[in-house]
């Protein structure tokens, strides 16, 4: 495909997929027009980077990660209502795409992948780029992730058995957790905002399935 192809496919992605699902904040729907997307996704998958589907990123201590679609990364960037203020900690950076478009819509972004081989292939799509209000990490988030003590914003990019209670309390008052829980194959996604020092209030937003982040520990079962 030519870079005109590529332009039409991602115009079409934005008016055909992303905004029918939603997604009508014109700050997001800016971002995803203008990041090319089909640089961040593995080169086999080019001509998929605009279609409707999780494209698959390799296999990583046995479990097989794929890039998120492109309506739920909409959604996920317009339910945490960026401001040009807000810092944001990311857990599950894969090749650096919404990575991209926090830092577009964000003043720092702090993300972190436990594949190494995903940290670096994000911080060279970033540097094609030229984005340098990103600190990437190589380590374990699925239960924690202590960088800052607080951030405004907390986004989650695969699925945990429940809401996590230490990156609640990550977020400053005022501040927006996306996160998406249960098990396959009905998924809640999630938006968490702290109110106050000891609550937070949570909005379901919609059902999906997404990779479970590896080592995300599962509640223990009842044995009757």
């Amino acid at each position: 495909m030519s870079e005109m192809d590529y332009n039409q496919a991602r115009f079409n992605m934005v008016e055909q997929q992303v905004r029918p699902w939603d997604v009508l904040d014109p700050r997001v729907l800016n971002v995803i027009s203008n990041i090319p997307r089909e640089l961040f996704v593995p080169e086999q998958f080019k001509q998929l980077a605009y279609a409707d589907m999780r494209i698959p990123l390799g296999t990583y201590e046995g479990h097989t990660s794929h890039m998120l679609n492109p309506v739920i990364e909409g959604r996920i960037l317009q339910s945490l209502a960026l401001s040009e203020d807000d810092t944001v900690l990311q857990i599950g950076t894969g090749t650096g795409y919404i990575t991209a478009c926090l830092a577009s819509l964000a003043r720092h972004v702090d993300s972190v992948d436990i594949n190494p081989e995903m940290t670096t292939l994000a911080e060279n799509n970033l540097a094609r780029f030229e984005i340098a209000n990103v600190t990437l990490s190589t380590g374990d988030g699925s239960e924690k992730w202590e960088q800052k003590q607080f951030y405004d914003c907390v986004a989650i990019m695969g699925s945990l058995p429940s809401v996590p209670d230490f990156y609640k309390k990550t977020l400053k008052q005022g501040g927006r957790m996306f996160v998406i829980t249960g098990d396959a194959p009905v998924m809640k996604a999630l938006l968490v905002t702290r109110l106050d020092k000891s609550e937070w209030t949570i909005e379901e937003l919609f059902e999906t399935c997404v990779d479970p982040m590896i080592h995300a520990e599962k509640p223990e079962e009842f044995i009757f």
